[in-house]
């Protein structure tokens, strides 16, 4: 059977990355989080007090930021320069600092030319905001996932309380909006579906009816 690469864009908080790595498990395909990637050059500026401004700054870093992903069962386990930084990266300032360095035109063609070569002989799902755009054009399947903001705004809200992190509902929706709003006006890669995505509304799915939705559709790519 064909093994193709599937690519899963959407705003944050539509469902992508869990129906991503769900999916990836169900075909036995390799799940690339890149918003995982660009989350970790996020906490590596944040750690050296990099401002974004500072180009020379940024362009050293990432000449020094080595990036790894850990294959797991329980799921992928990302490594900054060797060090295990999966939880660091999940934490609200850098999901927030993340979406403004992404749209740094050096970070993202340091991160797309790692996503293309981890994924250039398919049998991968990658997640992210341009993947069917920018990173892979000629992906044979291409999704975009969506939701309400209050919707997304409440699964962030409950994933942040079951982590003992405290933030008020209408902290996580202002931020969520502000985020898209970033994402979809910024000049670089904006967040917008391919124009042969598959739109898919996950407000009222559970996760298992998203993969599940996403899994007839690949079918159809590579029967």
């Amino acid at each position: 059977m064909k093994r193709i690469i599937i690519a899963i864009d959407g705003p944050a908080s539509s469902g992508k990355s869990t129906t991503a790595m769900l999916l990836a498990k169900k075909m036995s395909y390799v799940y690339i989080d890149t918003g995982a990637m660009y989350r970790t050059c996020a906490l590596k500026a944040y750690r050296e007090g990099i401002l974004l401004s500072d180009t020379a700054a940024i362009d050293r870093m990432l000449e020094q930021l080595s990036i790894g992903i850990e294959y797991r069962e329980s799921g992928n386990r990302i490594l900054m320069n060797g060090e295990d930084v999966s939880d660091a990266i999940r934490e609200e300032h850098i999901s927030r600092l993340a979406s403004d360095i992404s749209a740094l035109g050096a970070v993202r063609k340091k991160m797309v030319e790692l996503q293309r070569e981890m994924g250039k002989k398919g049998g991968v799902i990658l997640d992210g905001r341009d993947i069917g755009t920018v990173v892979f054009p000629q992906a044979e399947a291409k999704f975009f996932l969506l939701a309400s903001p209050e919707e997304r705004a409440t699964r962030r809200w409950k994933e942040l309380q079951a982590k003992g992190l405290k933030s008020s509902f209408d902290e996580v929706l202002k931020d969520m909006i502000l985020r898209d709003k970033n994402d979809s006006t910024r000049a670089l890669a904006p967040l917008i579906p391919a124009s042969d995505a598959i739109i898919i509304d996950t407000t009222s799915l559970s996760i298992g009816e998203q993969v599940e939705v996403l899994y007839r559709h690949v079918l159809k790519c590579i029967e």
